[in-house]
């Protein structure tokens, strides 16, 4: 498909099939978001994928409080995202220029997964809502690294649903802040 129909397509899954991923198809994501660009090339990033059934079970558990994520005890895979260091230089270019770098080159390599995702015929969502602590234990990640995201990842068992957006006039101007001027 390309890249209009791709990102067109791409939505939150909430609803999966029983269907198992198999484990080449998670490998075409992990690879998609290894390639993501990164500040400095710091690649701060580890993907721990989840496809044991108890463990899927645990996080989902982890994920559903208030109401929230109740579909992530279901599905066929976990994917959580553990933020790595960053190398000196992003580190250093982090500090002096107040912006969390780490933090959006994370959200850029969990997209180019999704987009992979569903490209491959696959949904996923992005989760962000889960006791971190939580899901490190199970998961053995150690203990002063975080998860700031999970991805879940399977065949979508529901209808793609109708894009519902800001205009391009509510979300952007040229050349100043504020008011469009066409």
């Amino acid at each position: 498909m390309d890249f209009r129909e791709l990102i067109e397509k791409r939505q939150s899954t909430r609803k999966y099939s029983d269907r198992g991923v198999d484990r080449a198809q998670v490998a075409r994501c992990l690879e998609a978001a290894r390639l993501a660009p990164s500040a400095c090339n710091s690649q701060p990033w580890h993907f721990v994928v989840v496809d044991d059934r108890q463990k899927i079970k645990e996080i989902g558990e982890a994920a559903a409080s208030l109401g929230m994520n109740r579909f992530a005890a279901d599905v066929p895979v976990i994917v959580a995202v553990v933020l790595e260091k960053m190398n000196f230089t992003a580190k250093v270019g982090s500090i002096l220029k107040n912006k969390d770098y780490c933090m959006l080159d994370l959200g850029i390599a969990v997209e180019h997964f999704c987009l992979q995702a569903t490209e491959d015929g696959l949904g996923t969502c992005i989760i962000g809502w889960f006791d971190e602590k939580r899901v490190a234990r199970l998961l053995g990640v150690p203990k002063g690294k975080r998860i700031p995201l999970l991805v879940s990842l399977g065949y979508p068992d529901c209808e793609q649903r109708r894009k519902v957006r800001k205009t391009l006039e509510e979300i952007s101007s040229w050349n100043t802040y504020g008011e469009n001027a066409g």
